[in-house]
């Protein structure tokens, strides 16, 4: 085989394997900066519409072996936990295009090719024109709040959102709330007020 061949077979795998490579994680938290007593805790939707959801039981197993994880004892019932923690998912899809022509891709929070103000529930609204070829990505974002039950207020917060590419595994509703669960409690609780990258 030729260098040249080498070359270009080389450089097909380097491509593959950067396509296949697990996207990365954008994580930010915010705490008071004291220590968080790990007592007992459940986990609760932020929406009380959803506690009876497929969805959520895949968040709230995701999440909550991450805190037994960290030492937290999952309380057998609402009413005997001090500390709650209340999940939340949103998921939006974007398109990007290729080829000859244009498009345009409106999503939720009003963005024209990107996000916008903010992720939301839903997906996106495209116009493609031309002959061009469209990519779709999914952004998920989890947030989950650790919360006293008896005094109503917050201990501490985390955000964790990544974008895969939509057909892939790593864009399965399941595998990535599992992978932001990771990431969001990795080292936790973490330095308040920082976005870091997780891999």
């Amino acid at each position: 085989m030729s260098l040249r061949h080498l070359a270009i077979l080389g450089s097909a795998l380097f491509v593959a394997g950067c396509a296949s490579s697990v996207p990365s994680t954008q994580v930010t938290r915010f705490h008071l900066g004291q220590p968080l007593a790990r007592g007992e805790i459940v986990v609760e939707p932020l929406n009380a519409a959803q506690a009876s959801s497929l969805e959520f039981r895949d968040q709230a197993e995701a999440v909550s072996a991450e805190l037994a994880r960290l030492g937290f004892k999952l309380a057998p019932g609402i009413a005997r936990s001090e500390l709650v923690a209340v999940v939340d998912v949103r998921e939006q899809t974007r398109q990007d295009y290729d080829g000859g022509g244009s498009g345009m891709s409106v999503g939720v929070g009003g963005g024209s090719g990107s996000y916008g103000g903010g992720v939301g529930v839903g997906g996106s609204i495209s116009f493609p024109i031309g002959g061009s070829k469209s990519r779709d990505w999914v952004l998920t974002e989890l947030s989950v709040q650790i919360k006293r039950r008896s005094e109503g207020t917050m201990v501490w917060e985390g955000r964790a959102r990544s974008e895969a590419r939509s057909g892939t595994p790593y864009a399965a509703p399941s595998a990535t709330i599992r992978r932001l669960a990771t990431a969001l409690f990795k080292d936790f609780p973490g330095q308040s007020g920082q976005v870091v990258t997780v891999k």
